[in-house]
């Protein structure tokens, strides 16, 4: 019984210390993204680079590919994109396994540049358009294959979408769910609307 006991702790140990090696190869694979996204994956608003800390494993994990393989990131245009392909270039499949793993396992952070907005015009806009499949909370959903919106500053958000609307992303034949944002992106009036869900959005945000 002791012996099994003993076993069992070993193993117990082994498998910890595994997990903590893995974890910190792929903090230090993240190091070249920290110089944008920030040490801590917050995101940095002055460089437009999004909050990656806490976001849905799975979707970091099909972006980072779809930036390798051009589904994302392609057009010309879409300069943040075009620096995105590169750094995903240099990433192994196994990498951004890592590398999406350990971002999404790091705590939330409340997203900076809060815009001022309609929260009420906001909220039904969102409700209606945009949360049955991106969360009453903006909290995302792995099961729609969406990703969390409250984390990602207001001109990171205003910034896709209108790539969305303009066919800088979203138009790739492979990029399903880019296709069905893309087709989405129609739903919104006027500018101002698209600053009230922002607003709305962000107003959801809380640290985990």
């Amino acid at each position: 019984m002791k012996k099994v006991a003993m076993l069992t702790l070993v193993m117990s140990l082994l498998w910890v210390s595994l997990l903590v090696r893995a974890d910190s190869d792929a903090a230090a694979k993240y190091q070249s993204c920290a110089v944008c996204h920030g040490e801590g994956g917050q995101g940095n608003i002055e460089l437009g680079a999004p909050a990656l800390a806490g976001q849905g494993v799975h979707y970091l994990e099909r972006q980072l590919q779809y930036f390798k393989l051009g589904v994302r990131g392609a057009d010309p245009h879409d300069t943040q994109g075009l620096q995105m392909q590169a750094m995903a270039g240099t990433l192994a499949d196994e990498d951004i396994h890592a590398v999406a793993a350990y971002l999404s396992g790091l705590p939330q952070a409340i997203p900076a540049g809060v815009v001022k907005g309609d929260l009420k015009n906001g909220n039904n806009y969102y409700q209606a358009k945009c949360g049955a499949c991106h969360g009453g909370q903006a909290q995302g959903n792995s099961g729609l294959n969406t990703p969390a919106l409250s984390m990602l500053n207001s001109i990171y958000l205003k910034q896709q979408f209108q790539n969305f609307q303009q066919g800088l992303r979203g138009t790739h034949p492979d990029d399903k769910y880019g296709r069905q944002m893309k087709m989405m992106s129609t739903s919104l009036p006027t500018d101002q609307d698209l600053d009230d869900v922002i607003a709305y959005i962000q107003s959801m945000a809380k640290p985990l």
